[in-house]
């Protein structure tokens, strides 16, 4: 079984006493860095293994001797969304896939750093907290202490299973954040001051840690970057994903079916399950992910805003202009004509005969770009001003941005695409990938303006003087552009699309 970071006491003789934290369950020691020192693969549970695969995470089991935590722990990913992605994620073997990173200025008790707990994106499939663009260099340079957590993906986090606790994913979030909250203050950060943040399904995972209520009283306040904010999903869904997996693979959707395929067997039956089909439809498109099981998260997204789950919990939210669309414009995608576009639309939920309103909406796009749009607009960028404004109504503390810096990379040239504007907020410009998605010499004074807003929301709860709540009569927005601003109501056009 191999763990998330190595036991013993080997290195190097000239280790400084501060790389060695002792945490609840045991020392670990981390690599010292100009930024301050990084802890990778600390385990925050049990390997999810035998008969605790499908279970709910279980505390670590405690060490004595002081582990290396100097690189990353096994990843719980084993395929990529695709053969090359926007971000680098590393799938790494092992068991121990429940682990998390800290980096931190310094390991000082005292020192009441606020804290950022990262969720990373994939659509709960897939997915790495090793990527080198969730580094908190950038963050730690600025009083910010940052944990990325790992947590099960697919059918071993999401499916719902006879046998086994459903949202098991969501599960793992919940016991990465109660360890930040034991554990966080020997790091240097303060477990009152946790702002949990994501991008993608990372960022879908901030909303439903909002409505979860044993996540309540773990974090302060949240960062939705483009999140899935149409989780969580009804049961029937889930429900419903069982049924496909049984239907496609021949095996019972139980625990007990499943718990003892290797990792290489259960992939080939999820990519089996995920594989378009004439028995699936675009409900089932982020099937495997959170959902309202009536116990870890009682209600679904739409609930969650006619009830008001979310409580005053303050959120910063956005997307980018394009998201999903760049695959339309660079061709990855079949194309779509003005035939074809009111199928393309009442595909995604959209009345087929709202064409003539994309078309107003966003002047200039051929059929198939619009689809792209609608694709995004149906996924990300709707939901996620739905929130905004339903927020609002309820004079909850939200920001609400666009990122509309168009990458200057050949194959993305002229798009703001999903992805694009993490390692902006990271201010990590120089990680390894990002010119091949944002072009050569990407403006860092962007880079400098966003993260400078994180910052400030990390520490205080607000982004800052410059950036006002979002609020029904003003809608101010804020438009990050090579020109960063304000902008009063951007989306007017989209609204009767997006409110539907």
């Amino acid at each position: 079984m191999t763990a998330a970071c190595s036991s013993g006491t080997s290195g190097s003789a000239k280790t400084r006493r501060d790389e060695v934290v002792t945490t609840a369950s045991g020392p670990v020691r981390g690599e010292l860095r100009d930024s301050g020192v990084a802890f990778r693969g600390i385990p925050y549970a049990q390997p999810p293994v035998g008969d605790l695969r499908f279970a709910a995470p279980q505390p670590p089991l405690p060490w004595q001797e002081t582990r290396d935590c100097t690189k990353y722990g096994p990843t719980a990913q084993r395929k990529q969304l695709a053969e090359v992605t926007a971000i680098p994620e590393p799938s790494i073997p092992g068991d121990g896939v429940l682990n998390l990173n800290v980096f931190t200025p310094r390991t000082d008790k005292n020192a009441k750093l606020p804290v950022l707990v990262w969720i990373h994106g994939g659509g709960f499939v897939a997915g790495s907290a090793a990527s080198p663009w969730y580094d908190g260099a950038s963050f730690n340079r600025d009083g910010v202490v940052v944990v990325s957590i790992g947590y099960r993906l697919g059918i071993e986090g999401f499916l719902h299973l006879d046998g086994a606790p459903d949202n098991r994913g969501v599960m793992d979030w919940i016991a990465g954040l109660g360890w930040v909250r034991d554990n966080i203050a020997a790091f240097g950060g303060d477990p009152a001051k946790v702002t949990v943040a994501g991008q993608s399904a990372g960022g879908g995972a901030v909303w439903a840690l909002m409505g979860a209520p044993s996540a309540k009283g773990l974090f302060r306040a949240g960062i939705s970057e483009s999140g899935a904010l149409t989780q969580p999903n009804d049961r029937g869904i889930a429900q419903a994903m069982s049924a496909l997996f049984t239907s496609r693979t021949g095996k019972p959707a139980t625990a007990a079916a499943l718990r003892d395929l290797s990792k290489d067997d259960l992939q080939t039956l999820e990519d089996k399950l995920r594989a378009p089909g004439p028995d699936s439809s675009p409900a089932l498109l982020l099937g495997l992910a959170p959902f309202a099981d009536g116990t870890l998260i009682p209600e679904t997204s739409t609930d969650m805003l006619k009830n008001g789950a979310d409580e005053s919990i303050p959120l910063l939210l956005g997307f980018t202009a394009q998201e999903f669309n760049g695959a339309a414009l660079s061709g990855d995608t079949p194309a779509v004509t003005d035939a074809t576009l009111p199928a393309a639309l009442g595909a995604l939920g959209f009345d087929p005969a709202s064409a003539t309103a994309f078309h107003t909406a966003y002047p200039g796009l051929n059929a198939n770009e619009l689809a792209g749009q609608a694709q995004s607009d149906a996924v990300l960028r709707g939901p996620g001003y739905r929130v905004a404004e339903d927020r609002a109504t309820r004079n909850q503390p939200t920001w609400l941005y666009e990122f509309t810096w168009a990458s200057k990379a050949p194959k993305f040239q002229g798009m703001s695409f999903h992805c694009l504007d993490i390692p902006f907020a990271f201010d990590l410009l120089g990680a390894p990938g990002v010119t091949a998605v944002a072009g050569d010499n990407p403006p860092q004074a962007l880079a400098d303006a966003i993260h400078k807003s994180w910052v400030a929301f990390i520490a205080d709860s607000d982004p800052g003087a410059g950036w006002p709540r979002y609020t029904l009569d003003r809608r101010e927005t804020m438009i990050w552009s090579d020109a960063p601003h304000l902008q009063s109501d951007p989306f007017a056009a989209q609204r009767s699309i997006w409110l539907r």
